[in-house]
């Protein structure tokens, strides 16, 4: 492990980048946001990047794109920013339009100082209590995010508790460009999901669980992302069960047809947000300079259902005490053929 500081935040509080992993697959994951900042395998011409970042924590301070970062207390949207539970109405900050409640609020767990608890060669465990009230939400949320890697394997394990219930729905918000290119519309990726979530114009799921096959959300088999002309653009909840599991199962494939990067992913969560990068750029340049495009980088978000609160069909996010929740995310690379 090999810890440095990043950068200062504008109370002073130093933000700190932490360096874990070995030769085949490193690491560097920031304590604002708990941001997976960087993630490199070995290549010819030195380290290869396969997500999105930036050099500077200015850059991570003003950008909206969540690059990295862990979505919380409650990723993707919640519809007006209301819920009801227990009989009890809350309304939650609206930072998406001013209608909807998206990835935790404005001061959402993205833009918290996460504190370190352990870290080694292999992995780091950061900490962060959300107090109640905290853009809205009921109870204090107590949440443990640990990284480690093994060989070409990067996990992602998240854990929160809670003292009255409240809603929780974790979530790592990468951005993946497995080739370094200027957009990740050749790539070619697989989900194992027979329906997906449709949705409005706020990007709210309208209840429906449609069919993917016959669809340009079919991804049942592999296929490049580029559904034809004019692209279909995805930000979608895909549907890989109707609840939890306590072993992670595979959620997606992706090949970059440059490189010859392959990446698995296998979670516990239920669904899979698909969002291809279709609000990109964002005004900040990446790392070494490089300016952003659009559909410059893609994420795979395995989550709880969006706003699950409203569609009681929707696997849940409501958390309540002596309940624990726990995501176990793996991110599997290799060479391909």
């Amino acid at each position: 492990m090999n810890k440095t500081e990043f950068g200062h935040l504008a109370g002073g509080q130093t933000v700190h980048a932490i360096d874990i992993g070995g030769p085949a697959l490193t690491a560097r994951i920031l304590t604002y946001g708990a941001t997976l900042a960087d993630l490199t395998l070995p290549g010819e011409n030195g380290p290869h990047s396969v997500i999105l970042g930036f050099d500077r924590l200015e850059d991570y301070l003003t950008q909206t794109g969540y690059v990295g970062a862990i979505a919380g207390r409650c990723a993707n949207r919640i519809a007006g920013g209301r819920f009801t539970l227990d009989g009890v109405d809350h309304q939650l900050s609206l930072n998406e339009n001013g209608r909807t409640h998206l990835h935790g609020g404005v001061e959402g767990f993205s833009r918290k100082l996460w504190s370190i608890a352990d870290a080694g060669p292999s992995s780091v465990t950061l900490t962060l209590v959300s107090p109640h009230d905290d853009e809205g939400y009921p109870g204090e949320v107590r949440t443990i995010c640990r990284y480690s890697i093994e060989g070409q394997t990067l996990t992602l394990e998240l854990i929160a508790e809670t003292d009255r219930p409240t809603l929780v729905n974790l979530a790592g918000h990468a951005y993946f460009n497995l080739d370094g290119s200027d957009t990740i519309l050749d790539h070619r990726l697989t989900i194992p999901a027979k329906a997906y979530s449709p949705v409005d114009g706020d990007l709210i799921p309208t209840g429906e669980t449609a069919d993917v096959a016959g669809t340009a959300f079919d991804f049942s088999t592999p296929r490049p992302i580029r559904s034809g002309s004019p692209h279909a653009e995805y930000d979608h909840n895909f549907v890989l069960a109707m609840k939890p599991a306590t072993a992670p199962r595979p959620a997606a494939r992706l090949e970059g047809p440059q490189s010859g990067i392959e990446m698995e992913i296998w979670t516990t969560e239920p669904g899979l947000q698909f969002y291809d990068g279709n609000f990109l750029p964002l005004p900040q340049p990446l790392r070494g300079g490089r300016q952003g495009q659009r559909f410059g980088g893609l994420c795979l978000e395995p989550q709880r259902f969006p706003d699950a609160i409203h569609h009681p069909h929707f696997p849940g996010s409501v958390l309540r005490p002596g309940e624990i929740y726990r995501q176990v995310t793996q991110y599997v690379f290799s060479e391909g053929d």
